[in-house]
């Protein structure tokens, strides 16, 4: 999700409930939070479990600055959902990576498990993306887990600095980069991409990309839930 879900419509629940219906177990599916690239805020959890009660799934969450979860990888693998936070997308890599949640997700990933996340928790997924980590101005990440490939770049309508940034970087060689407005969401199967499917009408997903020297940006075709 370049945007949207429980932590910024709270009041449209679109995206969150359609990465709902793609988890396995259709009845109250197991969904876990992750949010360590808000340094496990404690308001974003409650926020999370406010957002999908005993009634809409089994939620939890996955904390590490108190970490609870012996055996990672079992744990992920009894989700039907993982669904990461926003925050600093190099610092959630960086523990995740020493704890080895990273393997414990490819793992997961590869046995049907959903992944889903906003901001920092859609950037992750991919070989690189456009964060602001390490402060202003934007910058490429160079850093991410590498499940799809390419790059992304989350709030391309929300955050005004974003475009140029990404338009400057993909002239200097950046790789071709999946823009997601605020209320878009990419949903892939494996390493495909199968739609663009939107909660707010006017979203937008572009691929942006040089071509013949000029960078191009392709509207993709979205689906509005």
């Amino acid at each position: 999700m370049g945007g949207g879900g429980f932590s910024m419509e709270p009041r449209n629940p679109r995206l969150d409930d359609f990465v709902l219906s793609l988890a396995r177990r259709k009845r109250r599916p197991r969904v876990c939070f992750v949010g360590t690239a808000s340094g496990d805020s404690d308001l974003y959890i409650r926020r999370f479990h406010e957002a999908f009660p005993p009634s809409r799934a089994a939620a939890t969450h996955l904390p590490f600055f108190e970490r609870n979860v012996r055996d990672l990888k079992s744990f992920v693998m009894e989700q039907d959902v993982i669904y990461v936070g926003g925050g600093s997308s190099a610092n959630m890599l960086a523990v995740w990576r020493l704890h080895g949640l990273d393997k414990a997700l490819r793992a997961a990933w590869n046995e049907g498990v959903v992944m889903a996340g906003i901001s920092a928790g859609a950037i992750c997924w991919f070989e690189d993306g456009l964060t602001d980590s390490f402060g202003m101005p934007y910058r490429a990440l160079n850093d991410g887990l590498g499940f799809v490939r390419g790059a992304c770049c989350p709030h391309y309508d929300g955050e005004k600095e974003r475009r140029p940034v990404l338009m400057r970087l993909i002239r200097r060689g950046f790789m071709p980069t999946l823009a997601l407005d605020d209320g878009a969401a990419a949903h892939f199967v494996g390493t495909r991409l199968k739609e663009i499917v939107t909660s707010r009408p006017k979203a937008r997903a572009m691929r942006v990309a040089l071509s013949k020297g000029a960078v191009v940006e392709k509207a993709l075709p979205v689906r509005y839930l």
